[in-house]
């Protein structure tokens, strides 16, 4: 990367760091282009040149809480010695990183009342992907390791993810400690089901 580059993206950095407060601070509907010209000193069309739109700015902040969730999961992963563990430390994470995310409030806002273009269509859609491939090597790991029945990994991985979004709306209001319980119990029914007798259970017993 050269000066000018360097430049530039620390002139986008800064411009995004100061669009984050405000959104904590005001939600996101309620921080204005004008609100983030003034917060930075930049002009609108210094912020416009970085990221097109409001839209494209809250989503790059959106990304980033992604890979800085990720990368705090890799220096952990190594902790939880077997796949099992590492659902339930995935869980943990999910409730302490993203519920009290000071982002969390605005995201919600931003997903329920946005319309969306082609271009912010297409990067939610990169970041579910990244989801599922997230839920899906996890899942393998589990299967390659015998502690899984071999299954439709797709599938599981989708069903994860859906387990997951619910429970992020679910337990909003919840306290700490009850978010952090509903999700350990959300990950036992996940791995272990709550039928007394699976249905491939019952066709043993019959033959």
């Amino acid at each position: 990367m050269n000066k000018k580059q360097l430049q530039s993206e620390q002139t986008k950095k800064k411009i995004a760091h100061a669009a984050r407060n405000l959104f904590v601070q005001k939600g996101y509907k309620a921080t204005s282009i004008e609100d983030i010209v003034e917060a930075t000193g930049s002009s609108k069309g210094n912020i416009y040149y970085h990221f097109k739109s409001k839209e494209g700015l809250f989503l790059y902040l959106i990304e980033e809480w992604d890979y800085d969730w990720d990368q705090k999961w890799r220096e952990k992963e190594s902790l939880y010695p077997t796949t099992i563990d590492k659902f339930f430390g995935f869980a943990e994470q999910m409730v302490l990183e993203d519920l009290n995310h000071p982002l969390t409030k605005s995201a919600d806002e931003f997903f329920k009342s946005e319309e969306q273009t082609s271009e912010m269509e297409e990067r939610i859609t990169d970041m579910v992907k990244r989801h599922l491939q997230f839920n899906q090597q996890l899942i393998q790991e589990g299967i390659d390791a015998g502690q899984f029945h071999a299954q439709d990994t797709n599938s599981l991985a989708v069903i994860l993810e859906g387990l997951m979004f619910g429970l992020s709306h679910m337990s909003r209001k919840s306290s700490l400690q009850e978010a952090l319980a509903l999700y350990h119990d959300a990950i036992k029914v996940f791995l272990y089901g709550i039928a007394a007798n699976r249905p491939e259970d019952q066709s043993n017993n019959e033959e």
